[in-house]
């Protein structure tokens, strides 16, 4: 009977249906919950999340796909990567902004790393946008490094993917004296935002503020850039501290989504002044 429902519903959305009240509306909190957040979606089910929570089907667009397109090669999602990922038109105007400032660091090479990759899209559009000569990821959750492991090799994709913590990773990642790093700071933020009160970059999980001294530590006496993903209200106290760890620093919010949810980038330069 269970498996008679779910191709039911499987069905009735791939044709767009907006049936089975009975089913719990796929936001944010139903899918990073104890019961769901490690289980692999269905494709209908990123689907119901991205037009429950944004009103779009194909909000969960990574590595250049639509979900139908990416689920059909063989892509999976569990269900916390599909809420915490940075889909494509997010992570696509971060690498504006990112290679902007590259230009301004007159260095003719960069290698991108994301200390906290998940599913690695914001690695796969930085390297694209930006032209790297190597994009490095570190992943330590079990589930999520496997799933996107997989993904990135179903897809061929030239991603750099490590299954060990960004404060043992970090230190030995080898980039030349004549490369600029870029460092991606997104750690899970769990319930570091507040539908209210904004994002606190002091309760994400570790702290924005710790990465950034890793950066340094890891990096002493050259430039760098760090590139951190916030939301359009951040605790002003943890983004002070923040920007304090940082030479110089351009926060932008992109208007994409709801007013009021719409997410941005804070990059911020060490070492160095553009």
């Amino acid at each position: 009977m269970f498996v008679a429902h779910q191709r039911t519903v499987s069905a009735a959305y791939a044709h767009g249906l907006n049936t089975h009240a009975d089913i719990p509306r796929h936001d944010r909190h139903y899918l990073l919950g104890p019961p769901k957040r490690n289980t692999v979606l269905e494709l209908w089910e990123v689907e119901r999340y991205g037009r429950d929570s944004f009103g779009d089907p194909d909000y969960v667009s990574i590595y250049g796909l639509r979900p139908r397109e990416w689920y059909a090669r063989g892509v999976r999602l569990l269900a916390r990567t599909a809420v915490e990922c940075t889909r494509d038109r997010l992570a696509e105007l971060i690498g504006r902004d990112v290679s902007e400032l590259v230009r301004a660091a007159n260095r003719s090479r960069a290698v991108v790393i994301d200390a906290f990759a998940g599913s690695a899209n914001t690695l796969y559009w930085l390297s694209r946008v930006v032209e790297t000569r190597q994009a490095i990821g570190f992943e330590l959750d079990d589930a999520v490094f496997e799933t996107t492991r997989r993904n990135l090799a179903i897809l061929g994709l030239d991603v750099t993917l490590s299954h060990e913590p960004y404060e043992t990773a970090l230190p030995r990642t080898r980039v030349r004296r004549d490369e600029l790093p870029i460092v991606f700071i997104a750690p899970p933020w769990g319930d570091a935002l507040d539908p209210s009160d904004g994002l606190d970059l002091r309760r994400t999980t570790p702290p924005v503020a710790d990465v950034i001294e890793q950066v340094r530590a890891a990096f002493p006496g050259r430039p760098a850039i760090a590139a951190v993903q916030v939301y359009e209200k951040v605790e002003a106290g943890s983004l002070g501290e923040v920007e304090s760890l940082c030479e110089w620093t351009r926060r932008t919010t992109y208007d994409i989504d709801a007013p009021g949810r719409n997410h941005g980038v804070l990059v911020g330069t060490i070492g160095w002044r553009p």
